[in-house]
């Protein structure tokens, strides 16, 4: 029997186990399996070539019991319903773990961002954001970037909404430039959180991180940045990186310089050259013997077909779901570390969360402050997530560090609700 790797149903699957796992009212259960409001658009556009396109976005609000829905907008090819809702319930979950007073929501249009010019994206954002109008808002559900989408296109959103509602409510969108009060430190936020959590593992498996050799699929905002500041937060060596072309693997260690140029001239990092350097495919890279691999790019790229070829000690989720749940339990048989993506890149929403909380209050603070609280807050998360293990593991029962974020997350929304009278 195949695999499921529809991302709504994995979600579902994910959250029915924990529900299980902590024997969670029937009543919650049956409201947490579904997304409160989804909303479908038709967004006709007149583009730069005097046509007028018409492109399907999405909204959805998955859960607002603790707080406005927060969750990023992508612009995607490929982009489904059936992804937004995962990610929408994926984000209910990361802003519970990390408790912040938000619910979970998630938006996207299909699109296709390399054959647009500044001056169509920038109609299309704004086009978006006249089709939410009010079902958007810094009390109600608050955007930020994702998948294509960056701080520009956030600015022209935030200028629509302004321009919708006549009030100067810089609280509305997360991610923003700091030149219309995006917070210092945002842009790296769910990288450096990532690494975060990477230090703090290490110490968890007596792994001496400058001694660490990683690879990452994925070489996008994540991507680069996990590179970068897993240098610089943990004196580790980069030995792999991707992107959706191509992937190259060096013992001797990766330089980014170098990495850039290789996309410049050959549209891939696949085509960087060194001496002891050599292309190899995203797959490949996924199964290199390293001590930590980080997929940085997409869902299901670890999945029951491939999980047993992986060789790392600790794999950190820096994407959105790019484990499976079959691939999870085989990880799990294989004692390799498995840090789940609604812990791992909870930094990102952490980060709108203090950029939100700065909006709201006009009391902003320098990146050292920024880094400071993220630190505090996602280390939290993983302690945690950990002590929930050892909870259970007490009590002679093994769950994985998912289920043990899975039964914090859900176990205070489900208090939410009931505090509520929701059920």
């Amino acid at each position: 029997m195949a695999e499921e790797l529809d991302p709504f149903k994995i979600a579902q699957e994910q959250l029915d186990e924990a529900a299980g796992i902590m024997k969670l009212d029937k009543q919650a259960h049956a409201i947490l399996r579904e997304p409160k409001r989804v909303l479908v658009m038709s967004i006709p556009v007149r583009m730069s070539n005097g046509r007028t396109q018409v492109f399907t976005g999405f909204r959805v609000r998955y859960n607002d019991a603790r707080g406005p829905a927060k969750g990023g907008i992508r612009f995607h090819p490929e982009e489904s319903l059936s992804t937004v809702k995962a990610l929408s319930a994926w984000m209910t979950w990361k802003c519970s773990l990390a408790d912040i007073p938000f619910g979970g929501g998630k938006g996207g249009v299909i699109c296709d961002t390399k054959k647009m010019n500044e001056k169509d994206i920038e109609a299309l954002s704004r086009a978006y954001v006249r089709a939410l109008g009010t079902d958007i808002g810094p009390e109600v559900d608050i955007p930020a970037p994702d998948v294509y989408t960056n701080p520009q296109i956030m600015a022209w959103m935030l200028d629509e909404y302004i321009n919708i509602v006549r009030k100067s409510q810089f609280g509305v969108i997360t991610g923003k430039p700091v030149e219309v009060w995006g917070s210092a430190g945002r842009m790296d936020s769910t990288a450096r959180g990532g690494m975060y959590v990477m230090r703090e593992a290490a110490k968890l498996l007596r792994l001496n991180p400058k001694k660490a050799t990683i690879a990452i699929q994925g070489f996008g905002n994540a991507g680069r940045f996990a590179y970068t500041l897993s240098k610089e937060v943990m004196g580790a060596k980069v030995v792999a990186i991707s992107d959706s072309e191509g992937a190259v693997y060096d013992q001797a260690g990766l330089d980014m310089a170098k990495l850039d140029e290789a996309k410049k001239k050959t549209g891939s990092v696949g085509g960087y050259k060194s001496k002891s350097a050599r292309s190899i495919t995203n797959d490949e890279l996924l199964e290199l013997k390293v001590d930590i691999l980080i997929p940085a790019a997409i869902e299901n790229q670890v999945r029951a077909d491939n999980a047993d070829k992986v060789n790392c000690k600790m794999l950190l989720e820096l994407a959105n779901g790019p484990v499976t749940p079959e691939a999870t339990k085989i990880l799990f048989e294989k004692k390799i570390l498995d840090l789940p993506d609604f812990l791992v890149n909870s930094g990102g929403v952490i980060g709108s969360h203090l950029e939100w909380v700065q909006n709201i209050t006009g009391d902003y603070w320098d990146t050292d402050v920024f880094y400071a609280k993220l630190d505090k807050k996602i280390t939290k998360s993983f302690n945690d997530t950990v002590a929930t293990q050892k909870e259970f593991a007490a009590r002679g029962e093994k769950i994985n560090p998912r289920m043990a974020a899975y039964i914090i997350a859900v176990d205070r929304v489900a208090k939410a609700m009931k505090a509520r009278g929701w059920y």
